[in-house]
């Protein structure tokens, strides 16, 4: 990770501008799970929990679908330790068969949403019937992948800061944070 100390860490957290608490995502977390319950239900999909930022919300989300449906994880990168992504690199692969089946990709945060689309696209191209996705966040901004990318199924939008907890991490950090938190002036 960094070169962070514990003080430093805790500093962090203490500082930060909580955005949305714990009981707001939790009703955040509630109406997206309707929604998905309502396209999904009778279709028996595939949920894939993108690794780490997924791991949360998927956690979260998957008891309040109350339908069957396969779950499983995966973990994809374009970044490899640089801050300019490359080609699609699976760490671990998709390790069920959805060949034929609807998918549900679920993330933490839909930022730029380059590694997002590359991972749907590949599912797509690999025999999935049909990809959606469901992230906890949505960034406003406009730098995203594609003009006007916008997830299937998005719990929070939020304003354009660097944000942590519920999943989404500040230096590997605070990803167990209970509630969305702004990093004090960023």
């Amino acid at each position: 990770m960094s070169n962070i100390t514990a003080d430093e860490i805790k500093k962090v957290y203490i500082e930060a501008d909580l955005l949305y608490s714990q009981s707001e995502v939790d009703a955040a977390i509630s109406r997206m799970a309707a929604a998905i319950t309502d396209d999904l239900h009778d279709k028996d999909p595939v949920v894939f929990a993108v690794m780490n930022g997924g791991l949360v919300i998927a956690g979260q989300l998957l008891t309040r679908l109350n339908f069957p449906l396969t779950a499983s994880y995966l973990h994809a990168t374009r970044y490899r330790g640089e801050t300019t992504g490359q080609s699609l690199e699976w760490k671990v692969p998709p390790m069920v068969d959805f060949k034929d089946r609807p998918v549900l990709v679920v993330d933490d945060i839909l930022d730029e949403g380059h590694t997002l689309i590359e991972v749907m696209a590949a599912l797509k191209a690999e025999g999935a019937a049909s990809v959606q996705c469901a992230v906890l966040v949505d960034k406003r901004h406009d730098r995203k992948a594609t003009p006007g990318l916008k997830a299937d199924f998005t719990g929070i939008e939020i304003e354009d800061r660097y944000i942590f907890g519920y999943g989404m991490d500040y230096k590997g950090y605070w990803r167990n944070a209970p509630g969305i938190f702004a990093v004090k002036g960023m």
